[in-house]
């Protein structure tokens, strides 16, 4: 293989958009996919078709990423939590001195 489809996200865990054009031919075949399965055959008709093979589909998809994609790893930092903001300095007065 030359070069990964999907690099991987720059924070987090994961992959972003595809890097190569096979990468962005299979994420629209994946959306092909699914708007092909909303049209053809609603959730409402059959509800259990219709999921079983949206998760056939989206489990397809994650392999192909995770197979052609940069090796995850958590990206970004230590800690899982919002970090905090560092504390900003206090503000100068500018103007003239009181008495």
């Amino acid at each position: 293989m030359d070069g990964y489809w999907f690099r991987a996200k720059r924070y987090g865990w994961g992959w972003g958009l595809p890097d190569r054009w096979q990468g962005w031919v299979v994420l629209l075949a994946y959306a092909a996919a699914m708007m092909a399965m909303a049209r053809f055959l609603p959730s409402r008709v059959s509800p259990l078709l219709f999921f079983g093979l949206l998760v056939v589909v989206t489990v397809l998809f994650g392999l192909v990423v995770w197979k052609t994609g940069e090796p995850p790893r958590w990206r970004g930092g230590k800690n899982w939590g919002p970090r905090t903001p560092e504390p900003t300095p206090a503000l100068k007065r500018t103007g003239p001195k009181s008495k």
